[in-house]
């Protein structure tokens, strides 16, 4: 496969998945073998047993090496959790939207269509993760009764 130029980079929105624990690892590597690798996104795992400045640093080093010029996505596990607020903090110095409950579809939306300006990415991904959701129990014993 031909490496991707500069050009390219500049084209796409950065990608940065917060959470707790390996969970942001293992979104990305998830999302992958849906859509192959990615380039220009991050996994950073909050760790209880990492200082806070040292977590702090390791989310703001990795959205400033994923950022182009088109902004950068932070896509957070727990809105009011630690990866959620460290991120929030970073909103001031750096082009970056802050969304909270990630899950697959949001990811998936996310390194799907990041062509798209940060505000309109943002929008997407919020519906993807909505849409995303579904009770299937229940939309099949809808079906069967029909």
């Amino acid at each position: 496969m031909a490496a991707k130029s500069k050009k390219d980079d500049n084209s796409m929105v950065g990608v940065v998945l917060v959470t707790h624990g390996s969970f942001a690892k293992t979104l990305l590597e998830a999302a992958e073998m849906v859509l192959g690798p990615q380039e220009k996104c991050l996994p950073i795992g909050v760790d209880i047993n990492q200082g806070v400045d040292e977590t702090m640093e390791s989310i703001r080093s990795a959205i400033r090496s994923v950022e182009t010029g088109k902004g950068v996505v932070a896509l957070t596990d727990l809105f009011g959790g630690s990866p959620t607020t460290m991120s929030l903090s970073l909103m001031k110095s750096e082009n970056l939207e802050v969304i909270t409950g990630v899950n697959l579809p949001m990811v998936v939306a996310t390194l799907q269509s990041r062509s798209m300006s940060l505000d309109a990415l943002s929008e997407k991904v919020k519906d993807a993760g909505r849409q995303g959701i579904k009770v299937a129990g229940a939309m099949l014993r809808k079906k069967v009764k029909k």
